[in-house]
C-alpha cells in the first residue's frame, strides 16, 4: 500500500495496565476506502486498540493520519482529524427521536462530550443540523424513522441509527465496534451491505466477532492474540493460517 493511499497507520503501539501488557508493538494500516477487520479472542486487545485510537487510553508508538504524523488524539480531537466511532451496543438517548440523536452527533460540542451545550446549539442551528442528520439517516436507510422515539424501535434498527450518528460528521475513518453484535442472520446480511456501501465513501476499521461479517466485508484482517498481531492478510489467507485457527477460529475451520 502506498503512503499516499494510507488513511491510518499505527506503528509499534504498546499499552500496559498496572504493569501488564495489553498491546505489544502492534502495527497496522488502513487504506483509502478499505475495510480492515480486527479479530481475536476475548482479551486479545481489540478494545484497547480502539480506545487508543479514540484517545481513551495512552501508550507508546506512532500514529499517522492521511500520511501525516500526529500525536495520539484526545477524544474531542477525533472529529477534527476525521475519525468517528460507534460503541458496542448503541449508546443512544432512548427518550429522544431518531433525528435528535443524530443531530447531537453533528454538533461540535457533543463531540467534546458536552451534551448540555449540544442541545443549546441544536436550538440555535436546528435547521442546518437537521438537514445534515437527515443525509446521514438516508445513508443507513432510516430517514423515514426520523421522528420516531428511539426507545420504541427494535434493536437492529437502533444499530443503524448509531452508525448514522457516527457518519454525520463525515469522517474519513469510521471505527465500527461489533456492528453485527446482537443481530440475527437477516440483519447481519443487511449490515454487510451497509458496510460495503459506506466503504465507498470512507475507510472502515471494524472489530467484530461474527466471522461471516468479517470474511464478507473486509479487504484485509489483523488477528490479535495476547496483545500481539499474530497474523495479517486477506480473508482467505487469515482463514487458512494455522496460528489463527489455533488461537481463534478453531472448529469453524475444521
Amino acid at each position: 500500500m502506498s503512503s499516499s493511499s494510507s488513511q491510518l497507520r499505527v506503528s509499534d503501539l504498546s499499552i500496559s495496565f498496572n504493569g501488564l501488557p495489553a498491546l505489544s508493538n502492534v502495527s497496522l494500516e488502513l487504506g483509502a476506502n478499505e475495510v480492515v477487520g480486527i479479530i481475536g479472542p476475548n482479551g486479545a486487545g481489540k478494545t484497547t486498540l480502539f480506545n487508543a485510537l479514540s484517545g481513551l487510553v495512552t501508550g507508546s508508538g506512532s500514529l499517522e493520519i492521511a500520511g501525516e504524523k500526529r500525536a495520539w488524539p484526545k477524544p474531542h480531537q477525533l472529529v477534527e482529524i476525521g475519525i468517528a466511532r460507534t460503541l458496542q451496543g448503541v449508546g443512544l438517548f432512548p427518550e429522544l427521536t431518531v433525528v435528535e440523536n443524530v443531530m447531537i452527533g453533528a454538533t461540535r460540542f457533543a463531540k467534546a462530550g458536552l451534551i448540555g451545550a449540544a442541545f443549546n446549539r441544536i436550538t440555535r442551528d436546528e435547521k442546518a443540523l437537521r438537514e445534515r442528520a437527515m443525509i446521514a439517516l438516508e445513508k443507513v436507510y432510516a430517514a423515514s424513522l426520523a421522528n420516531e422515539i428511539v426507545a420504541t424501535l427494535p434493536y437492529p434498527v437502533t444499530k443503524r441509527i448509531a452508525i448514522a450518528r457516527a457518519i454525520v460528521s463525515e469522517p474519513r475513518i469510521l471505527m465500527l465496534d461489533e456492528p453485527a453484535g446482537g443481530l440475527g442472520a437477516t440483519d447481519i446480511e443487511w449490515m454487510n451491505s451497509l458496510i460495503h456501501n459506506l466503504s465507498l465513501q470512507m475507510s472502515i476499521l471494524l472489530v467484530e466477532h461474527h466471522m461471516d461479517v468479517v470474511m464478507n466485508v473486509c479487504d484485509r484482517i489483523y488477528v490479535l492474540n495476547f496483545g500481539e498481531v499474530i497474523a495479517a492478510g486477506k480473508p482467505g489467507e487469515v482463514r487458512a493460517n494455522p496460528a489463527v485457527i489455533e488461537a481463534y477460529l478453531g472448529v469453524q475451520n475444521s
